[in-house]
């Protein structure tokens, strides 16, 4: 009888992500699921980032460490600013030409890991002292590529987007193809998508991702720092997503991109894990008032309201939502945070009287709310959200209905899918500019929360969790990733 071959060893892997929160945060789940299994992950980001995104628990320290680079100043960037959540839209430009700053103490850390000069002996008996087989990074880092090929390093893509963004963006060989050069191409269906989709922009949300294709302050666009990807050290495009979530696209990008797109699953933090991390300051444990509260309230009875860190509010859009939350009549949790474009004090966020008029049904939430848990609870029955990926895969685990008010990125695109799948209504708006009005919040809050058609937009959510939510499935791409790994190294 042959001899079982051994396993393969374990993997060095470090994991570099672009300095937002929303892609930190599953860039660290990810690494936390590899590190659970063995693999070594040097996690690499800034001090304060590092700080923010909380301690390493002790059980996984031996497999897990992260590494802080610092950011190095740029004229017109605020002092202590390391990620978008520190800055207005309009400068997020000046965080990615500092982020660019990061290439040479980047280069440093990779020769240092490649000479094996990685510390003491438990490092080494973790992996850390070996070259790596991998870095594992995000679109922004174009600067990447010339390291990684001079230290024969190979490079996967993880694109904490929905695998529909990677598809309307294309690749530059289809864009010089089929320009887009007006507002209205970028409202059409792509070229190379052959099937039907709901892969389009409204006219408000085509001329944001249309900014993505023009250099920023940085001196360079978006779609080019991702298009240097299309290069041999970059193997894999890895999608936080799957095929049930995204029908018919992943043999699509990978024909598209001629490298094989691969789902990660969705990657969603445990309900309950204490070390949960938290863009706020957790030494406060505000959320503790903020679980007792939803406790005392009927049983599905609580719409969750969250609009990320990153959407382009305005104060208008604060108010309109404030008095459209008032008009719903309904009982609400509303984790608000101010968005980095508003200045003014946090009495003049909402409108004079709004939390005393609210007070026997709604609680506005200034401080961090363990959102993961928050939809787990039995109070909350629907989800108002930017549509987010990262918020709106944690409401499909959780079988959270949708309404929802997307802004910038990949939302618009979400939006559209979710309302196909029949889990969530959109408010309306103005798709010229945006701009939307209490009344239509009222309106789409009611839909999902008090008519009869909410009851079945909730069935809907049901089902959407029993397939989304399958542990085993989304274990199971965690192991085909790994298995991709091992290979394409």
């Amino acid at each position: 009888m042959a001899a079982t071959p051994p396993p393969p060893p374990p993997l060095h892997i470090v994991v570099f992500p672009w300095l937002a929160f929303g892609h930190m945060i599953p860039f660290l789940e990810l690494s936390k699921r590899l590190a659970r299994r063995g693999h070594a992950i040097t996690f690499v980001s800034t001090p304060r980032n590092a700080g923010r995104l909380g301690a390493i628990p002790p059980a996984m320290s031996a497999h897990l460490r992260v590494v802080s680079l610092d950011l190095p100043a740029v004229d017109g960037l605020p002092e202590g600013a390391e990620s978008t959540a520190d800055v207005p839209p309009e400068k997020v430009g000046l965080l990615k030409k500092a982020f660019d700053g990061l290439a040479v103490p980047f280069a440093s850390l990779i020769a240092e890991a490649c000479g094996g000069a990685a510390g003491d002996g438990e490092e080494a008996a973790a992996g850390f002292s070996r070259k790596p087989d991998w870095i594992i990074l995000d679109f922004a880092q174009n600067w990447i590529w010339p390291i990684a090929e001079e230290y024969e390093i190979a490079c996967a893509i993880f694109s904490i987007f929905p695998a529909a963004l990677g598809a309307f963006v294309g690749t530059k060989q289809e864009n010089l193809a089929h320009p887009r050069t007006t507002t209205e191409d970028y409202m059409a269906q792509p070229a190379w998508i052959p099937f039907p989709s709901t892969v389009t922009y409204r006219r408000h949300e085509a001329e944001w991702i249309a900014a993505g294709f023009r250099p920023n302050a940085s001196g360079v666009s978006d779609a080019d720092r991702f298009w240097d990807s299309e290069r041999p050290s970059c193997r894999l495009i890895i999608y936080r997503s799957c095929p049930e979530a995204e029908p018919r696209l992943f043999p699509l990008l990978t024909k598209l991109y001629t490298k094989p797109a691969i789902p990660s699953g969705l990657l969603v933090p445990p309900a309950l894990d204490d070390n949960d991390i938290g863009v706020y300051n957790r030494s406060d444990r505000s959320f503790v008032a903020v679980m007792q509260w939803l406790d005392k309230q009927p049983n599905k009875s609580v719409i969750y309201v969250s609009l990320g860190t990153e959407a382009p509010i305005t104060a208008d859009h604060m108010h309109e939502l404030a008095f459209g939350l008032e008009l719903a009549g309904v009982r609400f949790l509303w984790a608000l945070r101010r968005p980095s474009g508003i200045n003014c004090h946090d009495d003049m966020l909402l409108p004079n009287g709004f939390e005393t008029r609210v007070a026997a049904r709604g609680l506005v939430c200034t401080e961090w709310v363990p959102q993961v848990c928050v939809l787990a609870h039995g109070a909350v029955g629907a989800f108002l959200t930017h549509c987010g990926w990262g918020s709106t895969v944690e409401s499909f685990h959780y079988g959270q209905p949708l309404v929802m008010l997307p802004f910038i990125a990949d939302q618009g695109l979400i939006a559209q899918a979710v309302a196909a799948t029949g889990v969530g209504v959109e408010v309306a708006r103005n798709y010229d500019d945006g701009s939307f009005y209490r009344d239509d919040v009222a309106a789409a809050i009611q839909r999902v929360m008090v008519e009869e058609e909410g009851k079945e937009l909730a069935h809907k959510a049901i089902e959407l969790c029993g397939i989304l939510g399958d542990r085993v499935r989304q274990e199971t791409y965690l192991y085909e990733l790994i298995g991709y790994l091992q290979c394409y190294k």
